[in-house]
C-alpha cells in the first residue's frame, strides 16, 4: 500500500522546520532569530474507506480527506435504509 490518494494521486511533499528563538517586535521583544532549518515530509491525511465504485463495485481505497470532502468518492452504504412497512 503505497502513500498516495488513489483518487487525485496525491504524494508527500518536502519542506523545511524552521526553529525559531526570541520575541517578536510588535510583542514588545528585539525580533526573532532562526536557529535551525532541517528538511522534513508534508505527507497527505489518507484514510482508508469503502467506497462505492462507478461500476457499483464496492472496494476499499486509501484516499486522502480532501477528495472525502469535496464529494469527488462516494462512500458505501453499509445497511438498506429504513423502510416503514407497507
Amino acid at each position: 500500500m503505497s502513500k498516495s490518494c488513489e483518487v487525485c494521486g496525491k504524494v508527500a511533499s518536502v519542506g523545511n522546520q524552521v526553529e525559531i528563538r526570541g520575541k517578536a517586535k510588535y510583542l514588545g521583544g528585539v525580533g526573532t532569530k532562526v536557529t535551525g532549518i532541517t528538511k522534513r515530509r508534508f505527507t497527505p491525511n489518507l484514510q482508508s474507506i469503502k467506497a462505492s465504485l462507478p461500476n457499483g463495485e464496492v472496494r476499499t481505497i486509501r484516499v486522502c480527506v480532501q477528495c472525502i470532502r469535496s464529494g469527488r468518492i462516494r462512500k458505501a452504504v453499509r445497511a438498506k435504509p429504513f423502510a416503514l412497512p407497507s
